[in-house]
């Protein structure tokens, strides 16, 4: 058994204080804003004022400060919406964490600059759960229980949150899992507080096979991972593959300590006639084409693997192998030409705004780029789930976690990543009809597959 070990220092993000890091106290993280010293408007204005008056108008200033403090921290400030983010910042699983940090630290600020909360201000903490379940689910059993927070976000573990799934029903916590797998939100009746705004695998499943129909293959190689994720990828695709006759030859698993350029070699000197192994060498070997179902890392060493085993066929990814727009070296050789399914938010720079919702997504993502220098396919999934903990608030009227929960649990929106539908027997909000086709042009996703 793991020991949970809870981290030391949690991020704050307000409307003032964007990215500061504040040390826990023993019990807990507790945000404490000095009024007196920065962060109001009034004492912004002071400085302004001095600038301009000079020295007799710095000596009122100073007096008023020493004196009449209590006239600034009389001010009424903004009402607080307090939020708190599980995710991977260190470990295995802190690539991806990292950069939904990033995009809720980011999406935050932005809605707090905007006011789209109106007269309440969106607070922002985040702990590393180090890529350990058991730390995790320390995580977020410990944050439900607290009072004053309204919801919680989760990244991309789905064992992590589907352990603390008792913890949030008691507790009646609003969750969103930024995770993949299927049993994050489903049963729905055994999870009510908890929603998904991760790729769907039942979506990828009927895109990818559509895809391979319209191009007339026949045979496939499947390649997933060992995991839950996994798991859902073989079996969606498998019943999407019956109605286009496809027939999946060969299924390989990779990850978790699997040999990659033995199963590698298994697809490449496949023969789908005789579904025997042959010479690698000889021709017409291995399936018409391989669909990767993996995350973005494992995605570029299996199509590396692949070309080294001699096959150069199609490739086809799952929403699960995007990760930042660009690529490099091995990868970017190897997935020459492959095609992945995904939103067009990932080369929203090679689509027309014909709408706001379109606008919106390319503020997004030049916004995204402008901040840390390229832009990550799943940064929108993180900036959405802020907005679905925005738009509820707004439409139940504050934060009573019973309510904010109804009304997550009736959003309509066009978010950032795509459209956004969620409903009593449907917690797994991303739209069928968010999906496109991209694939790899030079050294980075294009649009069109």
């Amino acid at each position: 058994m793991h020991s949970p070990v809870m981290p030391d220092h949690p991020t704050w993000t307000g409307a003032a204080e964007f990215g500061k890091v504040v040390p826990a106290l023993p019990a807990g993280p507790t945000w404490v804003r000095d009024r007196c010293s920065h962060g109001s408007r009034r004492s912004r204005v002071g400085r302004s004022r001095n600038r301009r008056y000079g020295l007799g108008g710095a000596l009122s200033a100073l007096l008023v400060t020493l004196a009449g403090c209590s006239v600034v921290a009389n001010e009424s400030e903004p009402e607080p919406v307090r939020i708190a983010a599980d995710l991977q910042l260190t470990g295995d699983g802190s690539a991806l964490g990292t950069v939904y940090r990033n995009a809720l630290q980011l999406r935050v600020e932005q809605v707090n600059q905007l006011g789209l909360l109106g007269d309440r201000r969106l607070e922002l903490e985040v702990h590393d759960n180090r890529s350990d379940p058991a730390t995790s689910t320390a995580n977020i059993e410990r944050l439900a229980a607290e009072p004053d927070l309204a919801a919680l976000i989760t990244g991309g573990c789905g064992e992590c949150v589907v352990s603390a799934v008792d913890a949030i029903n008691t507790r009646g916590m609003p969750t969103i899992a930024l995770a993949a797998p299927t049993n994050v939100s489903s049963p729905v009746g055994e999870r009510p507080f908890l929603f998904k705004l991760g790729p769907n695998a039942n979506h990828n499943a009927f895109a990818l096979t559509a895809a391979l129909a319209a191009a007339d293959v026949e045979t496939i190689g499947l390649v997933t991972t060992g995991d839950q994720y996994g798991e859902d990828g073989l079996a969606e695709m498998t019943d999407a593959a019956v109605r286009p006759n496809i027939e999946i030859v060969v299924h390989e698993q990779v990850g978790g300590g699997a040999d990659l350029a033995a199963a590698a070699g298994r697809i490449a000197g496949h023969d789908p006639d005789s579904g025997i192994l042959l010479d690698p060498d000889a021709e017409q070997l291995g399936p018409d084409a391989v669909v990767v179902w993996t995350s973005a890392a494992l995605a570029g060493e299996t199509a590396a693997s692949l070309r080294d085993a001699g096959y150069d066929g199609p490739l086809y990814l799952d929403a699960g192998a995007a990760g930042d727009l660009f690529l490099a070296g091995a990868s970017r050789d190897a997935l020459a030409g492959a095609t992945l399914v995904f939103t067009e938010t990932l080369v929203m720079d090679e689509v027309v705004a014909t709408s706001p919702a379109k606008a919106a997504r390319k503020t997004w993502f030049r916004d995204y780029t402008a901040q840390f220098g390229t832009y990550h396919a799943y940064s929108s999934f993180a900036a959405d789930a802020v907005a679905l903990v925005v738009d509820g608030v707004n439409r139940a009227g504050g934060t009573d976690r019973a309510q904010l929960r109804d009304t997550i649990e009736t959003t309509q929106l066009d978010g950032l990543t795509g459209q956004l539908r969620l409903t009593q027997s449907q917690h797994s909000a991303l739209a069928a009809r968010a999906l496109t086709l991209v694939t790899v042009r030079g050294d980075r996703w294009r649009l069109g597959g």
